[in-house]
């Protein structure tokens, strides 16, 4: 398949896109040369990238796993990018069939191939939307129609490497407390988010800065800054750490003694 085939009309392919870039460091197929020319420049600068990529993806499949442990059957999967293998739908349906997922993404590639792979399954559907105006997610009848949101349901909303693409903090803080105030008591906040450590800093800072300039405006958080978002929540066990260190499953790798700099967590509303 030529990538003519499967590009959306009024995609501009010589602009490099997030979910794209996602894709190709998870060694999906739906990217085009342009974001993979961007991604292999900051590869260059920051050659454990795709490591990253996909500690953060195994980090989003135990999250998905416990969440259906605990008993959530509706999910919110913000910035959810182009389907690959082990997609939230297919974890959580895989221990449940009846539960339910809305994807939510911008990017027209993403929102085109989502609907393909999610047709004759009638309880997930991709939304076409921008995950940073939380009242116009939250309000499309697709997502209340699916979640039962009106019914107050408890629903896990998943912001899976998403923020750090918010670069200003207050609308950061914003964005999360708008989902936040939205979403029934005994809900779910999964959240991972680039990050870095004192033995890697000057190569994760020139690798952000880069993104930004090429792909789109990124801001590295800390712990410390992670927590700050999580305000009106409590933080499940272990807590906010590194991907890696999230409830590890021997499937996954071992978990090294120099975790790659990406940090995630798992609260729950009061």
């Amino acid at each position: 398949m030529t990538d003519q085939m499967w590009i959306p009309e009024g995609v501009d392919p010589e602009r490099p896109s997030i979910a794209r870039i996602y894709d190709f460091y998870l060694g999906g197929n739906h990217n085009l040369p342009a974001d993979r020319e961007a991604a292999r420049e900051v590869i260059e600068t920051m050659p454990e990238l795709p490591d990253i990529m996909r500690i953060n993806r195994a980090f989003l499949r135990r999250c998905v796993r416990h969440l259906v442990d605990v008993g959530i059957r509706n999910f919110l999967d913000l910035g959810s990018g182009i389907p690959t293998a082990g997609n939230v739908h297919e974890i959580a349906q895989a221990v449940d069939p009846t539960a339910r997922v809305v994807y939510v993404d911008r990017d027209p590639v993403a929102v085109a191939h989502s609907r393909e792979i999610l047709a004759g399954n009638d309880r997930a559907i991709i939304v076409s939307a921008d995950l940073r105006d939380a009242a116009a997610v939250l309000g499309h009848p697709e997502v209340d129609r699916l979640l039962l949101l009106g019914l107050d349901e408890p629903v896990a909303v998943l912001m899976s490497a998403v923020l750090h693409f918010v670069p200003d903090d207050d609308e950061a803080a914003a964005l999360v407390a708008g989902y936040r105030d939205a979403m029934p008591s005994g809900s779910y906040l999964a959240l991972s988010h680039a990050s870095t450590r004192q033995e890697s800093a000057e190569r994760v800072g020139r690798a952000a800065e880069q993104y930004s300039r090429t792909v789109a405006p990124m801001k590295l958080r800390t712990l410390d800054d992670v927590a700050g978002l999580l305000q009106g929540f409590e933080v499940v066990d272990p807590g906010i750490v590194y991907c890696s260190q999230w409830r590890p499953d021997p499937e996954d790798g071992p978990v090294g003694a120099d975790p790659l700099p990406q940090i995630c967590a798992l609260a729950r509303k009061l």
